[in-house]
């Protein structure tokens, strides 16, 4: 019965995790972050307003977008006959006789899907027409 009584009497190893120091290493890094995010410089993006817009060029050829697919064109003011997206670069084309400088607004309502002014704007862009822009309300409300 002796050798059972020594295996009683054995030490135990310590199944715990001391914890201070992990605790220690965390408040280091608090500190260290809180000291440097006041220090970080955050990037300045200038973005353009519409307030500052030049005054609206003599000749411009004005795309609008009607409906999902339906187009109209445009010519100083003047309304011509509606367009479809595959005549549309021709037709910008010739309305622009050469001058590749002229520009060429987009204009299209709230309720217009955002995928139908972007497919003009990018048929615009393939047939390589310099100037494509968007048409805005300017002011507020």
């Amino acid at each position: 019965m002796p050798a059972v009584a020594a295996r009683g009497s054995r030490r135990r190893t310590i199944n715990e995790i001391n914890m201070v120091p992990f605790i220690d290493v965390m408040l280091v890094l608090l500190i260290i972050f809180m000291v440097t995010a006041p220090l970080i410089t955050t990037g300045v993006i200038d973005l353009p307003t519409v307030g500052k817009a030049k005054q609206r060029p003599d000749h411009v050829i004005e795309v609008v977008v009607v409906g999902d697919e339906a187009l109209k064109m445009r010519l100083d003011g003047k309304d011509t006959d509606p367009v479809t997206l595959k005549t549309l670069a021709a037709r910008v084309r010739q309305a622009q006789a050469g001058d590749a400088n002229t520009p060429v607004v987009i204009s299209a309502d709230k309720a217009v899907k955002y995928e139908s002014v972007v497919k003009v704007m990018d048929t615009l862009q393939r047939a390589g027409v310099q100037r494509v822009g968007l048409s805005v309300k300017s002011g507020g409300g």
